[in-house]
């Protein structure tokens, strides 16, 4: 099946007010920037955005934020981003923070179909609060629910008309498995090929995963902290 659309304005023709999305990425690395563009233009709002952070005040899902398109955040981290922080800190924006293995884990067991597992992580601090737990060997643990999402919002390096991925290095990070955890998962790709073009061992999300693709363009290489050493070298 040829799974190819026009473009990310296509690719995003039924996304509602309201929608859950996961967005791949780590920082600046990775993240779906046509689709979140798209977003933008289109003027969805009340989403509830699943992402580890919120990339910077200008760029990535702070774009989003700047339109007031985000009700809610869940992500693990949210530095980089002084709007982020502004509307976090002032309770415009409501966030949940996961510890981030617990946040890969929650979105692993929604793409696996697991309602809830059980973590040591968290236990005696403010995650922990309102959240079952329970005493493994010597281990206490809490419940930690899975993540799902209506769509899935996904960056890789290559990809085929079929929907098969593959992720450059860094870039791969949370892209994976958010395209397991989600009802509608839409990938941009930086090159897009014929089916038969990637080897089959150099595929990393299979294509029954993804139900539109498209070639993005315009990718922005940022760095998210750039540091420089003083001219005496230290």
């Amino acid at each position: 099946m040829n799974k190819v659309v026009a473009g990310a304005d296509e690719a995003i023709r039924d996304l509602r007010d309201g929608a859950t999305i996961m967005m791949g990425g780590f920082g600046l690395c990775g993240i779906p920037e046509n689709l979140i563009k798209a977003v933008l233009r289109k003027g969805t709002k009340n989403l509830t955005v699943i992402s580890n952070n919120a990339g910077t005040t200008d760029f990535g899902i702070g774009l989003l934020l700047e339109t007031r398109q985000v009700r809610k955040m869940v992500a693990t981290y949210v530095g980089e981003n002084e709007r982020f922080e502004q509307q976090f800190l002032s309770g415009e924006l409501d966030v949940e923070l996961n510890p981030q293995g617990t946040f890969a884990e929650r979105i692993r067991a929604g793409g696996a179909g697991i309602p809830a597992f059980f973590t040591p992580t968290g236990f005696g601090t403010k995650a922990a609060e309102g959240k079952e737990t329970r005493l493994y060997g010597s281990k206490h643990c809490l419940l930690e629910s899975a993540l799902t999402a209506d769509f899935a919002f996904i960056k890789a390096f290559r990809g085929d008309r079929l929907g098969n991925l593959l992720y450059r290095k860094t870039a791969r990070n949370f892209n994976p498995i958010m395209a397991t955890a989600a009802r509608t998962t839409v990938a941009e790709v930086e090159h897009l090929v014929e089916p038969g073009a990637m080897d089959p061992d150099s595929v990393h999300t299979p294509g029954i995963f993804v139900m539109r693709i498209f070639e993005g363009r315009d990718y922005e290489k940022r760095i998210e902290q750039r540091t420089h050493r003083s001219a005496d070298g230290r």
